[in-house]
């Protein structure tokens, strides 16, 4: 399991990578994409009548929210492998926990700080913030299996 996560977590270091080398334009056709199919999807499941001018303004408006969510998601996986990867290791306590949020914290700002380098994109530690609680999210998804687990 350990191997396995750690090669899931290399590959996810590498989408993120990718993702954040993206140019602003870039990123943003992406996020644009995603939010498109969103809102198609969600006007079939209302039956397939919004107009054309309405779906464009969802998917304006939906597209920060799927970015951020992309962040969040992102990050939960990561918490959710280094837990994986380091909880045979380590006994299970605060200080796992707080190797978990530091090394998702730090993957974010340095995530952030590539950003800075790339054509029309910029770092926010805001994104570090939200990134640093998707990890915290997916460490409290993997505690809540364990104690569920000892329970059965």
């Amino acid at each position: 399991m350990t191997i396995t996560s750690a090669i899931l977590l290399t590959a996810l270091y590498i989408v993120i990578f990718v993702f954040s080398a993206q140019s602003g334009e870039q990123s943003t056709q992406v996020s644009m994409s995603f939010s498109e199919r969103a809102v198609e999807f969600l006007n079939t499941l209302t039956g397939g009548r919004w107009s054309h001018q309405f779906i464009e303004e969802l998917v304006l408006y939906f597209e920060h929210p799927i970015r951020k969510l992309a962040h969040f998601t992102e990050y939960a996986c990561m918490g959710v492998l280094v837990y994986l990867i380091w909880s045979p290791w380590m006994r299970r306590g605060k200080w796992l926990y707080l190797l978990i949020l530091v090394w998702v914290f730090v993957s974010g700002a340095l995530d952030e700080f590539h950003q800075l380098f790339v054509p029309e994109r910029w770092g926010s530690f805001a994104d570090v913030c939200l990134d640093t609680c998707g990890g915290a999210f997916g460490l409290l998804l993997c505690i809540c299996a364990c104690k569920h687990r000892y329970y059965i």
